[in-house]
């Protein structure tokens, strides 16, 4: 009989989303912002959904602070880019009733984008302020221009 404890393979470290990342991130999406002409907002969550970064243009409608944090938050929660989730919430959509029936600050725009890192789940950014097709493209853009995709 062996006394040895049977190895247990250690779970997979992955190194969380840091502020210099959110930075990186908010720097990225503000230029993708002002090529497009937007005057909006741009936040990062980390995986636990707490604000890691954020930015408003001294121009943006105030909304757009609300927007950009909802919409990260809902890439979030749901692991999905908003902009592929907003079909499923329309009134003939499977899932029609998710918006009202959860206590969340949940917003089915696109714009929202879930930040992964050796596929794992690390944060999202939201973009706000644009119209649902600009703040996609805003967010996306960060994400490659961060080497986050």
């Amino acid at each position: 009989m062996s006394t040895t404890a049977p190895t247990i393979p250690s779970p997979l470290t992955v190194r969380p989303l840091t502020t210099h990342d959110a930075d990186v991130l908010v720097r990225a999406a503000a230029r993708a912002a002002d090529d497009l002409g937007v005057r909006g907002s741009i936040t990062v969550l980390d995986a636990g959904g707490h604000l890691l970064g954020f930015r408003r243009d001294d121009r943006a409608v105030l909304i757009s602070g609300e927007t950009s944090t909802r919409k990260a938050y809902t890439a979030l929660q749901l692991d999905a880019p908003t902009a592929d989730v907003v079909d499923l919430v329309r009134p003939d959509g499977l899932f029609h009733t998710l918006p009202t029936a959860l206590d969340r600050p949940l917003l089915f725009i696109a714009g929202g984008v879930p930040l992964h890192r050796d596929g794992r789940l690390i944060g999202a950014i939201g973009a706000g302020g644009g119209t649902p097709e600009q703040d996609h493209r805003i967010a996306t853009a960060a994400l490659t221009e961060a080497e986050l995709v």
